[in-house]
């Protein structure tokens, strides 16, 4: 985070989901969770600045704008309405959003940059951070996670955060094939389908030494709503078949509720290696991609 003239900038990054085991509906209609989530660097994040100004505005622009909106419906709009309503706030602020993340994708690109205007108008307004803190759970189920910024277990419906600062750094190239992936259709085939009916946390969660480990124990967990994801959007699987393809690979999966998938490869070159592949295939152009490092927020 940096100061711009006279306000507080950031990066909000893709959140990546390493498992994500999913129980069965409750009775409010949501789920409990048991995931490890780590976070991108700049190379994969949207970008946000909030200055001094007497009513809240937002001004969004960028590759995903568009899909990300503006108006009321925006995350960033709500979290800082929230925070304003919260505090007690009188002043405003001018916030803007550069938009890369793609929207709808399984990596909490919304829920992360709710975080970060959480976090920067606790500074900008001097406030007690505390106030965010209580905030997040209800504005979605990853703001909890983004707003610690650090590799965690998120549980319980997302509220339950535990920060793992030893887990080990990761190379890795994200890809969307530029198709949306709606949560609520992901998880109502999950329950349709009687999804979640061994659902049970990971305790105690194991050491791990290196990626090469990680990756290891990763490939006997699972993302519960891939199967789902995967029905609706059939190019989740031809995403995943290129990936587990690229030399270095050490694990490919869906991330969320899709449709972006991840891999993890041997080295950051591997995954730079993979992407310009990627770029260079005529019939995958429009597909988004970014060779990045995973693990605490930038």
């Amino acid at each position: 985070m940096g100061i711009v003239e006279t306000g507080l900038s950031g990066w909000a990054p893709a959140k990546v989901n390493l498992y994500l085991h999913v129980g069965p509906p409750k009775s409010n209609g949501r789920h409990d969770l048991d995931s490890l989530v780590v976070f991108a660097d700049a190379r994969a994040a949207d970008h946000l600045t909030v200055e001094p100004a007497d009513t809240l505005t937002l001004d969004v622009s960028g590759p995903a704008a568009a899909a990300a909106g503006s108006g009321e419906d925006n995350l960033v709009l709500k979290a800082a309405r929230a925070l304003q309503i919260a505090a007690g706030v009188q002043q405003g602020a001018r916030l803007t959003l550069r938009k890369w993340l793609p929207v709808a994708a399984g990596i909490g690109g919304g829920s992360s940059d709710a975080a970060m205007t959480l976090r920067l108008l606790t500074k900008l307004w001097d406030i007690d951070p505390a106030h965010a803190a209580a905030l997040a759970p209800g504005l979605g189920g990853d703001v909890p996670v983004a707003l610690a910024g650090q590799p965690a277990l998120m549980r319980g419906e997302g509220e339950r955060v535990t920060p793992l600062p030893s887990l080990p750094p990761l190379a890795a190239l994200l890809v969307n094939p530029g198709l949306p992936c709606p949560t609520g259709p992901v998880f109502r085939a999950h329950d349709a389908a009687g999804g979640g009916a061994d659902f049970a946390e990971i305790h105690p969660l194991p050491e791990f030494p290196d990626a090469h480990a990680l990756a290891a124990w990763l490939s006997g967990q699972r993302n519960d709503l891939e199967p789902p994801a995967a029905a609706m959007v059939p190019e989740i699987a031809a995403t995943l078949a290129f990936l587990r393809a690229q030399p270095g690979v050490l694990l490919a999966r869906m991330s969320g509720s899709g449709a972006t998938c991840f891999a993890l490869f041997e080295a950051i070159a591997f995954a730079e290696r993979a992407m310009v592949v990627l770029r260079n295939d005529a019939g995958r152009k429009h597909w988004w991609s970014a060779a990045c490092r995973l693990g605490a927020a930038p």
